[in-house]
């Protein structure tokens, strides 16, 4: 092993910049990409959310990073800063993005990217002012270490990427899944075109439809109006500070960071001697009610459910239902969230009261939830079977890194 600064394998490492937003020539049906540090985490970046017109790249100093430059997140409040993701396109950055160009000569730019990522705590701690941002400096001073053949780092590389690989197929089999199941969903009680008594689709097929009032529109006739509220039972987990272990046996907290990410070795630890309802266990529909609003089927094993995230269950309605019509409300609640956030900023129960929702015959929600089942079901074992690999991936990693175990 050897190690050489990041200077000395890259061919270019500079910054973005934001063109002037004020400018509707730089901005106005834009096609370049243009990437902020918000989309940096995940390991391939393929588009973004922005997009900068040709007349942007024309008139300021801002440059196309090429396709496999490694871009780094030099601010950023929590984990965003020292965030890392390879541009798997050419696009634009923004200045908070640190850009890293690697010499193919040098270095693979994976085994980079693999290496940087052992070093996230390390280049955090390269941070000062009052923000603690990063500066491009540091990063181009960051040592690296590098087997002194390319051979072996593209065998390191290969060795985790096989591992990344299988988990980005397994997160697209899970969205078309998720897509699969709440297509079908809508098509039966947002579309009302579930099977009629002959099978055929009961609107489109000219099933009787009234006008509800509360709804403000028409609805299959004999369906009733419902609440969100009334629909399931929403607990509210505990303040998990009080309730720490007392001896090895501990179970993990679950803040919305968890829910979001997984526990991970800064996860929080409670006692196991808590209500059964704070315990959550694979298959348990989450609803984060402050803040971040979302709504997961947990797949991360049991943990301690903490305060600002609600447990849904029910004991009349199957979870498809419960857990769609959650989802489709849930637009409308991040909005009602953003319009009061400087004095509210979350959802309470009156909202879910308030929330009023169709609802179907039980009949027709255990005939869905016959349907997808199965898919949760296969969900759940490809989330939990990234759950494996990712563990793997990051007890590989440091070892391959350090030279502990080598690949041949």
């Amino acid at each position: 092993m050897i190690r050489n600064k990041l200077k000395d394998i890259s061919i270019s490492i500079s910054s973005g910049l934001t063109p002037l937003r004020s400018n509707g020539e730089f901005w106005l049906n834009g096609d370049i990409p243009w990437l902020k540090t918000e989309q940096l985490g995940e390991k391939y970046i393929y588009n973004t959310n922005e997009h900068i017109t040709k007349s942007a790249l024309n008139k300021t100093s801002i440059k196309i990073n090429p396709e496999n430059t490694l871009s780094i997140a030099m601010y950023g409040e929590g984990k965003t800063r020292g965030n890392l993701s390879i541009l798997k396109s050419p696009m634009t950055t923004n200045q908070a993005c640190c850009n890293v160009v690697i010499d193919p000569s040098k270095a693979h730019y994976e085994y980079v990217y693999y290496y940087l990522k052992t070093q996230y705590e390390e280049i955090r701690n390269l941070s000062s002012g009052v923000r603690k941002n990063l500066n491009s400096n540091d990063i181009k001073n960051y040592p690296i270490r590098l087997p002194t053949s390319l051979d072996i780092q593209f065998s390191i590389a290969d060795v985790l990427k096989s591992l990344d690989n299988k988990i980005e197929i397994n997160n697209r089999i899970n969205a078309e899944l998720e897509a699969m199941a709440k297509t079908l969903y809508d098509y039966w009680f947002v579309q009302f075109d579930f099977p009629d008594a002959n099978g055929k689709p009961y609107k489109t097929s000219g099933g009787k439809m009234v006008y509800n009032p509360t709804l403000k529109r028409e609805i299959p006739a004999g369906w009733e109006v419902s609440s969100l509220w009334s629909i399931a039972k929403y607990y509210n987990g505990l303040a998990l500070q009080k309730h720490r272990p007392t001896n090895e046996q501990f179970l993990p907290v679950i803040k919305i960071r968890e829910m979001n990410e997984g526990f991970s070795d800064n996860t929080e630890k409670a006692s196991i001697n808590i209500p059964e309802e704070a315990i959550v266990s694979d298959g348990d529909v989450l609803f984060s009610w402050s803040a971040t609003l979302d709504i997961k089927i947990w797949a991360q094993g049991r943990g301690a459910l903490n305060q600002h995230i609600f447990k849904v269950t029910s004991n009349k309605y199957p979870k498809s239902f419960y857990y769609f019509e959650l989802i489709n409300y849930l637009n409308h609640f991040k909005m009602m969230a953003e319009l009061r956030k400087t004095t509210m900023g979350h959802i309470t129960l009156d909202h879910l009261k308030q929330a009023k929702i169709c609802l179907p015959p039980v009949q027709l929600q255990e005939q869905i939830e016959q349907i997808i089942n199965p898919i949760f079901g296969k969900h759940l074992l490809l989330e939990k079977e990234n759950q494996y690999l990712r563990n793997i991936r990051d007890w590989l990693l440091p070892m391959l890194m350090n030279g502990q175990v080598t690949v041949k």
